[in-house]
């Protein structure tokens, strides 16, 4: 009779528990999300200077990064929210992402979009320190959404694009309903909301959350 290798089925044993556990009760860190701007090139050269390029300050997920460059805003209030910093790389089309609390300061009505769906959303003024632009659509509030590895869709029986409802516990308990789930291989698992967001729900960086409901 051959002998039982305690060891490897000690180990098998103990990887399917943490599997077990992780498809069970696998949360999703919180990125709190500050208002920023994505630039097209053309919009870029103009705010910086011809030939510009962005200094990167920070990696973040995927192919991103927040930039050492920062710009103004300037709404129809005439008043600015200042040292809104630029994320990279640039972008087909320059985009501006701010909160419901920033509209009230701007005095603009940007609608709650997903990133990239930017067709008849709010305008406003870029102020950089070569030259400004007028933004006539780009200016969203971005939909609350959490970014997923494959692994991750796959072992929940998630897919790109759907939706899903999440349970905040803790000080302020808190359900996000019609959550927006993007898969990519580069991604981290993370759900992004904005500063209003995570006020309300008092979360902040690095918050667990979970999915409780597909739909």
């Amino acid at each position: 009779m051959a002998e039982i290798d305690v060891a490897k089925i000690e180990a098998a044993v103990s990887q399917i528990l943490a599997e077990y556990k992780q498809d069970q009760n696998e949360e999703i860190r919180i990125g709190v999300s500050q208002r920023h701007v994505h630039l097209s090139k053309e919009d870029l050269e103009t705010l910086f200077g011809k030939g510009y390029e962005l200094h990167k300050k920070k990696t973040l997920m995927g192919r991103e990064f927040a930039s050492e460059e920062v710009v103004t805003l300037v709404g129809p209030s005439l008043r600015a929210i200042e040292n809104v910093r630029v994320l990279g790389p640039v972008r087909k089309n320059t985009q501006v992402e701010i909160s419901r609390t920033d509209t009230f300061v701007l005095k603009v009505s940007p609608p709650v979009r997903p990133s990239g769906e930017i067709k008849g959303s709010a305008s406003l003024v870029l102020v950089g320190p070569k030259g400004s632009i007028y933004l006539k659509e780009g200016v969203i509030i971005a939909n609350r959404h959490i970014h997923l590895t494959p692994s991750y869709a796959e072992r929940h029986g998630i897919a790109d694009g759907d939706y899903v409802d999440v349970m905040v516990e803790g000080e302020k308990p808190t359900k996000f309903y019609d959550v927006q789930v993007r898969v990519r291989d580069d991604f981290n698992v993370e759900m992004h909301i904005d500063t209003d967001d995570a006020n309300s729900a008092a979360l902040k960086n690095g918050n667990l959350v979970k999915i409780i409901h597909k739909k």
